[in-house]
């Protein structure tokens, strides 16, 4: 292969195209590989403080070329304008959707795992990629929301309908009293797929207990976390995973 077929001016257009679309994944990795390298040389809490600063520089950036670029206008409050043209219910679809290929992408990863080192090996993994998402979900909607540094049950009640899992799955909150809050995930996409498969219920309980835990200590330090159940325990036909969380008076103010 000659010096200039080895170039990206030698292309065809839809070679390019999917070359764009390449460079699109490698960016998002990239991002991810630092947030990931500061995490691991730093703490998880001064990782966030810096994503904080690069995804706010980075994203006017990258969102300002590719503006140019794709010929989109950006609003002033940094939002393409053309989310904002959209239908309030067309946007309520789109969040949906985007927290559907979440969770399509969380379990072809899984998958992608099982297939080739088994089922076990998947689930380490899957066991400690929430120890890093789930403080960090819990950290971007805190920002989202301008939640104050502890906000309380209150505020882990409010940030819990924000998450990812919020829109394609059903869940409830019951205040059992002024320090005590009782969540339930009625229906699990994942859960309720398998079921309908006649499979029994994924064993989520040490996933779940890192990524209850970790969210709500993220939103408020104060709060403890008491897994009432969750698969392979014993559940009624209403839930398959219920939590408790309490805040605990005693501990310190953030």
């Amino acid at each position: 292969m000659d010096q200039e077929t080895d170039t990206t001016g030698a292309l065809g257009k839809e070679e390019l195209a999917r070359l764009a679309v390449d460079f699109l994944h490698r960016i998002v990795v990239h991002h991810t590989l630092w947030f990931a390298e500061v995490e691991r040389q730093m703490g998880m809490e001064k990782a966030l403080e810096v994503l904080g600063t690069a995804w706010d520089k980075s994203y006017a950036a990258q969102m300002k070329r590719l503006s140019e670029a794709l010929g989109f206008e950006m609003d002033s409050s940094g939002v393409p304008k053309a989310l904002l043209a959209m239908p309030r219910e067309k946007l309520l679809a789109l969040l949906g959707d985007l927290g559907r290929n979440w969770l399509a992408g969380d379990g072809i990863w899984f998958q992608s795992v099982e297939a080739r080192d088994g089922i076990w090996e998947a689930k380490r993994c899957n066991d400690s990629c929430w120890v890093r998402f789930s403080p960090f979900e819990a950290w971007s909607i805190r920002r989202f929301l301008n939640l104050p540094a502890a906000p309380g049950l209150s505020g882990l009640k409010r940030a819990l309908g924000f998450r990812l899992y919020a829109g394609i799955n059903t869940q409830s909150i019951v205040e059992e009293g002024p320090e005590s809050l009782l969540f339930r995930m009625e229906n699990c996409r994942v859960q309720a797929a398998r079921k309908l498969k006649g499979l029994p219920d994924y064993p989520c309980k040490s996933a779940g207990l890192v990524e209850y835990r970790t969210f709500a200590e993220t939103i408020d330090p104060r709060i403890r976390t008491e897994c009432v159940a969750c698969p392979p325990d014993d559940h009624p036909e209403g839930w398959f995973c219920a939590w408790r969380f309490t805040l605990d008076r005693k501990a310190s103010n953030p």
